[in-house]
Parts: C-alpha cells; sequence; structure tokens
C-alpha cells in the first residue's frame, strides 16, 4: 500500500492499493498504474491513475494496454498547464487512439478488428477538489462513500444474448473514438476502485464493501490482493486487475500557483525618466490609470527597446489583482503568435512586481478608428478581423479566452498589421479548475457576449461576440445592440434586446454581410458559429442563406413608423367613436 501526499500538509493527498493477476489465462493481458507528482506539477495537473484490458481475442493487446496506459501517465503531465484536465486527458487518449488504430492497419490484423491493437481504457484524474472520469469500454470505476457503493462508468458493451456480446467502444478499434466524461466533487474518505471485468463480473457488492469496511486501518495492496484472489476462487476464468485510491486529504485552499517562492515581491514606486529600474532605463511614460502603469524603456545588455508594465500603488492590498497581474504575464509567455503581444525574456531575479514585453511602434485600433475622416473600406475591415481571429485561435488552442476583445486591446502599425494586447482579463482554463474564478466580469462591458451578464457558461464563441462586435463597430462606430445589452441581467430581459442591422449605418455594406454579423453576434451562443474560421468564411464568400429575403414587419424594420401608424390609428378610431355618440 502507498500513502502519497504531496509535499504540503494542506494539499491533497491519497492512498493507493493495486494489484493485477494473470488469473488463469497464460498471460496477462491487462495494464495498470498511477502518478502522483508533487509541488507544482501536482498543484497544476493532480494525481492520475488508469486501467487498461485488452481484448482476449488479440495476441498483440496487452502491447495496446501497456500502450493506453503507459502513455496517458507520461503524456498528461506534459500536456500545456493552460489546457483542462478534460482537454489534455482526450488530447492524449485520440492520440493513443490514434496510433493503435495505425499499427492495426499496418499488420495482418487489419482484415480482423478482434486480433488487433485493441483494449478497454478507464482512467481517474484527481485535481484539487473534483475527480474527473474518462471511460471507453467494460471495465469499471466505482466509487464507495458512507459504505454505498456506486457504479459511476457505463459498460460499452452490447449483450446478444445471455452468454454473448461484443464491446461496443474500445481503444484502437476505429480511427476516432468516443470517451465518457464526467467530473464529481471529492469528500474525504471517498473510496474509487478501477477493476476489469474479471474482477467485478466474480464478486458482489457485499464482498467490496465489506472488505473495506475500515480502510484507514487497512493496507490498500492487501485488499487489492485479496479482492483479486477472491473474485478467482469464485470461477473468474479472465485476467484481473483492481485499483483502490482513498482520499486521506481535501486541499483546505487553492495555493496561487504565481506567488513567487524564492522571494517576496514588492510594489515599485513611481518612475521617472531616466532611472534605472531592475536592469533597465526608464525613457518615457507610455501611460497611468487606476490598474497599472505602463513605461517605455531601454535593455541595455541586449540593445533593445521593451515595455515595463506596473501595478497601480493602489493595488497594494488587492491580493486578486496582483495575482491576475502575475497571472497575465504567464499568459504571455505562453502565447507565441505574430497577433499576440510578446513578453520580453527577463532573465534576473526580481524585487519587484512588474511586466516586461516587446514595444510595439503604432497605436490602437481605437485611435486610428478616430482618425480616419471616412467609413472603413469593407475590404480593410474584414483584413482586421481576419488577423485578430488569428490571434484569438492562438489563445483558444491553449484552452484560454481572452474575454476582453475591444478596440483599445488591439495594436496597428502603419501596415495595419496588428497584435492583441491586455490580458487580464484572460481566463486559462488549464487553471481555473485549480483556482475560484472571481464572479466579476472583468472585460469591458459594451463588447462583451450577454453570458456574461447573465452569468451563464463562457466558451469561444463567447470571444466570437466581442469579435464581431469590434468589427460591426469598425465598420459604423455604433454597438449592434446600443447600450441596452450592457443592461441585461437574466435571459428574460435579453429577450427584449433588438439587433440593429449594420444596413441602418451603411446601407452600402452587403446583406450577407449583416447576416454573418447577426449570427455571430446572437444573443444565445449556441445559435453562433462553431468555430471562428466559419464566420470568417462567410465574411469573404456570400452565404446564400443570408441572400434569401427577409420579410421583416414594419415593427422590426421601423418601431417608431410602427407606433406611430398605430397612434394614428388608434385616434382615428376615437374620433370616430365620438362621431357617431353625438350622432345619436
Amino acid at each position: 500500500m502507498s500513502t502519497l501526499p504531496s509535499s504540503h500538509q494542506t494539499s491533497l493527498q491519497i492512498r493507493l492499493g493495486q494489484y493485477s493477476a494473470a488469473g488463469r489465462k497464460e498471460s496477462n493481458q491487462d495494464f495498470h498504474g498511477a502518478a502522483v507528482p508533487e509541488g507544482y506539477l501536482a498543484q497544476q495537473k493532480g494525481i492520475a491513475c488508469a486501467i487498461a484490458d485488452g481484448i482476449s481475442s488479440s495476441n498483440v493487446s496487452h502491447i495496446a494496454s501497456e500502450t493506453a496506459v503507459s502513455s496517458f501517465l507520461a503524456d498528461y503531465f506534459s500536456t500545456p498547464d493552460s489546457w483542462s484536465v478534460k482537454t489534455s486527458v482526450d488530447r492524449v487518449i485520440r492520440a493513443t487512439n490514434s496510433w493503435l488504430y495505425a499499427q492495426t492497419q499496418q499488420s495482418q490484423s487489419r482484415v480482423d478488428k478482434d486480433r488487433g491493437y485493441v483494449c478497454t481504457f478507464s482512467a481517474l484524474v484527481f485535481k484539487h477538489e473534483t475527480a474527473h472520469l474518462f471511460h471507453i469500454g467494460d471495465a469499471r470505476i466505482y466509487r464507495l462513500r458512507e459504505q454505498q457503493l456506486e457504479q459511476l462508468s457505463v459498460d460499452h458493451r452490447v449483450w446478444l444474448s445471455s452468454r454473448e456480446s461484443y464491446l461496443s467502444r474500445a481503444l484502437g478499434v476505429a480511427q476516432k473514438v468516443e470517451v465518457d466524461y464526467l467530473s464529481l466533487p471529492l469528500a474525504q474518505d471517498d473510496i474509487f476502485l478501477l477493476m476489469t471485468d474479471g474482477v467485478y463480473e466474480y464478486l458482489s457488492d457485499s464482498q467490496i464493501i465489506e472488505a473495506l469496511h475500515s480502510p484507514e486501518t487497512l493496507d490498500l495492496d492487501q485488499v487489492a490482493e485479496m479482492l483479486v484472489h477472491l473474485a478467482d476462487a469464485q470461477g473468474s476464468p479472465d485476467n484481473l486487475t483492481l485499483q483502490i485510491v482513498q482520499v486521506q486529504q481535501l486541499p483546505q485552499q487553492a495555493q496561487s500557483q504565481f506567488q513567487p517562492s524564492h522571494n517576496q515581491l514588492s510594489l515599485a514606486p513611481d518612475l521617472s525618466i531616466g532611472q534605472q529600474f531592475e536592469g533597465y532605463r526608464i525613457q518615457n511614460v507610455l501611460h497611468q490609470n487606476h490598474r497599472s502603469r505602463l513605461y517605455l524603456a531601454w535593455d541595455e545588455t541586449r540593445q533593445q527597446q521593451l515595455v515595463i508594465k506596473i501595478p497601480s500603488l493602489d493595488l497594494t492590498q488587492n491580493a486578486q489583482a496582483l495575482e491576475r497581474f502575475l497571472l497575465e504575464e504567464w499568459v504571455a509567455k505562453r502565447i507565441q503568435h505574430p497577433q499576440v503581444l510578446a513578453a520580453y525574456p527577463h532573465q534576473r531575479s526580481k524585487s519587484y512586481y512588474f511586466q516586461t514585453y516587446e514595444y510595439l511602434s503604432g497605436q490602437t485600433l481605437n485611435t486610428w478608428l478616430h482618425q480616419q475622416r471616412q467609413p472603413i473600406v469593407l475590404e480593410t475591415a474584414i483584413q482586421i478581423t481576419e488577423q485578430i481571429i488569428k490571434g484569438l485561435q492562438a489563445f483558444h488552442r491553449l484552452d484560454m479566452l481572452h474575454q476582453d476583445i475591444r478596440p483599445e486591446n488591439i495594436m496597428l502599425n502603419a501596415q495595419l498589421e496588428l497584435k492583441l494586447i491586455d490580458f487580464g482579463a484572460t481566463l486559462v482554463k488549464g487553471i481555473s479548475e485549480s483556482q475560484p474564478q472571481h464572479a466579476a466580469a472583468l472585460g469591458t462591458l459594451a463588447f462583451m457576449a450577454p453570458e456574461y451578464f447573465c452569468s451563464r457558461p463562457v466558451s469561444t464563441r463567447s470571444d466570437q461576440f466581442s469579435l464581431a462586435v469590434v468589427l460591426y463597430y469598425v465598420l459604423s462606430k455604433q454597438l449592434p445592440y446600443g447600450t441596452e445589452l450592457a443592461r441585461c441581467q437574466t435571459l428574460k430581459q435579453l429577450k427584449t434586446v433588438r439587433y440593429h442591422s449594420i444596413l441602418e449605418y451603411r446601407p452600402d455594406i452587403p446583406v450577407w454581410i449583416d447576416g454573418a454579423l447577426h449570427k455571430a453576434l446572437a444573443l444565445m451562443p449556441n445559435e453562433r458559429y462553431e468555430v471562428l474560421s466559419e464566420f470568417l468564411y462567410d465574411l469573404k464568400h456570400p452565404n446564400r442563406y443570408f441572400l434569401k429575403p427577409v420579410h421583416s414587419s414594419l415593427l422590426d424594420k421601423n418601431p417608431v413608423r410602427f407606433w406611430q401608424a398605430v397612434s394614428a390609428m388608434l385616434f382615428l378610431c376615437l374620433l370616430l367613436s365620438l362621431a357617431l355618440m353625438f350622432s345619436v
């Protein structure tokens, strides 16, 4: 049995027991494993365990099961920190499935998948206070809580008769694989069990519960071995594998991974031109507000200009704001894309809170727009939009949402080449799993998707909405829903908000562009484009659906004229009633 805490007593701690045996078969085609890292990796990725069962009809399925578990435990911990557990495991499983399928296709088993590199796969990842379950096949995952045993997974097995069945899902059997996913809150003393069919088909629930009656006094390795031997003695003809994981201690509080461990940083005072700061010479003050201060600086070592960003002194007692400040630089260091502001490499240790970025010559999109005396040409607006999309796709590939796309956060140079800046509102899904998110929306109200106001789930389609608002604004210098949207806090209030066609302000814009904008600006996220590339395609190619004539009511076309007409008719009816009254 293994007691497996991380290096901090306030972190998640588990006890692990496992055992596997060939049973009455000549070889063991099952495989299992677990990984319990410490420190930063434990906080960022959690604890993982997995079990796989190779199909008995194949002579190479033991390779499949070993590959599935080994690659999962190795590759999961190598995925980007920004990825959520679900995204990370899903990518790893799909890569493993592709490899196993390719091995079968390149072997003599390609005509008979039952002899190929095929296995079941079930895994658990424990991160912070949540268990993440992944499952393919007919191994099982159980949870024992307060003497109640519950099966969490679903058997992917189709029964043709009481004796004949086949796997409906497995790794390596097809090019694509469908993975069951479930997330559950953890409770102290929860016990999770992963077992192959050779175990659970020959044990009763009461036998399992009785064996784990007092788990804190038991050696879980011995319990796993005892249950495996019991299943074997009760007639199991198959390989037998069992893993037992007991939650010993839940983390008391998520510790920020951004707080520096080597020293305590301080807030820097206001800097002056010519002053030396952390190895850089201050050349100019670029910007100051209630959140931060920006300085143009010179790096004597590299002979380059850079921008230094320092938190405002008003944030001295605001731990949340300082944590988001550190997150902003963390994001910049992980996204390397021509349309995204790059972090400037700083190799020395720090005494103060500050960030370093590449220096961009140019101006914000907002400033550029107000300098234009004529409406922006559609081709130019689409060129700008395409670059924003490329930058956003770099965020989305890393499971991040920018969450503050607006003209002030887009820098343009003289050639209209742009970069996205300001990552202070960025949502990193891999980090949000470990740390509670702030309730307040962090973006700018006029450009934010309605799901932020209505406390609905956010997604890449939320960034899409903000992007579409920017394009609408570039073309018209107006907002698609006016100022009404920011006042909505419920779905009922959203139903009263009306989209203003871009044609009201720019009648020269093609109707299919308005259709694409309207779709990307849909108030319900599921009505928007599935991916940004679809939106871009419709901006460049007329969508026939948007070219169909739309028969709008007078109320939709011109609500003022509609109510004027209604009032006039009511007035005429009143006059007619009075005339009839006096004529009697």
